[in-house]
């Protein structure tokens, strides 16, 4: 993650579990506010969360000897991109059918500022058990 650029690291968010990201998006985001966490799944691969009321999307990130694709359930070839950093701001830029808009990205500083000890914590913890209220 550390040869990511500042907007990736600045979403990143580990391994937090899903419940805690629906939580993080619902209390903190807005439509288009979205983040990234390890896949809990897949080895390796990533999930882009996308706060699209009255859901949280997620999209798992896969990367190839080509470089980083979204998966998709349809038989569609996603592009592919060099760096998670490309990939996100790609789909920033372009509007995709399927696929819920990206136009805020969840800071973790904005959540920290607001949680305090209460983030550190999740962070430590780094398990689904933990709870984001």
């Amino acid at each position: 993650m550390e040869t990511e650029g500042r907007l990736v690291q600045s979403i990143y968010y580990g391994s937090i579990g899903s419940q805690d990201t629906e939580r993080l998006l619902e209390r903190f985001g807005y439509d288009g506010s979205f983040l990234l966490r390890d896949s809990s799944t897949v080895r390796g691969a990533y999930c882009l969360c996308v706060r699209k009321a009255p859901f949280v999307h997620t999209y798992r990130l896969l990367r190839s000897a080509d470089g980083w694709c979204l998966q998709q359930d349809s038989t569609a070839r996603s592009p592919t991109f060099r760096t998670l950093e490309a990939l996100i701001e790609g789909y920033k830029r372009t509007a995709v059918v399927g696929i819920a808009p990206l136009t805020d990205p969840l800071d973790k500083t904005r959540v920290r500022n607001s949680l305090g000890e209460e983030f550190l914590y999740m962070e430590m913890n780094n398990s689904s058990s933990s709870s984001v209220y």
